[in-house]
């Protein structure tokens, strides 16, 4: 599964995989972190865009962002363009913790269930985690 990392999360992919690695989960899955720029995508690049990048690619949406602002906000995209079959977003619920150990060991936990139980969350607008 590719995870389509957000530009507010970039800096923190080396903590994710190393918390998966360090918990064994990418023994057992194949998780790969994708950032904007190396998908091509511009940081400015609005969030229905990479929305809809995420979904075409069959990719899962890393973020930190909760806002509604906007007609081409992340919020305003997934409740007007979501369908039965989308990929959920994943959504860190508190930015700063993440160089939290146990915070991030809680967050990775969630991203690796999730992804082993994909077809579960199929249709799931949003996902906060841990």
């Amino acid at each position: 599964m590719m995870v389509l990392v957000d530009y507010n999360l970039t800096g923190y992919i080396v903590l994710f995989q190393g918390t998966l690695a360090a918990d064994g989960w990418l023994e057992l899955l194949s998780i790969r972190f994708v950032t904007l720029k190396e998908a091509g995508l511009a940081v400015d690049t609005n969030d229905r865009i990479i929305w809809q990048f995420a979904q075409s690619h069959q990719m899962l949406l890393l973020t930190a962002n909760r806002n509604a602002k906007g007609k081409d906000s992340l919020e305003q995209t997934i409740r007007e363009e979501s369908t039965s079959t989308s990929l959920p977003v994943l959504t860190v619920g508190s930015l700063d913790r993440i160089i939290e150990q146990e915070y991030r060991e809680q967050c990775s936990a969630r991203i690796a269930d999730i992804v082993l139980s994909i077809e579960n969350y199929l249709g799931v607008s949003r996902i906060f985690i841990p």
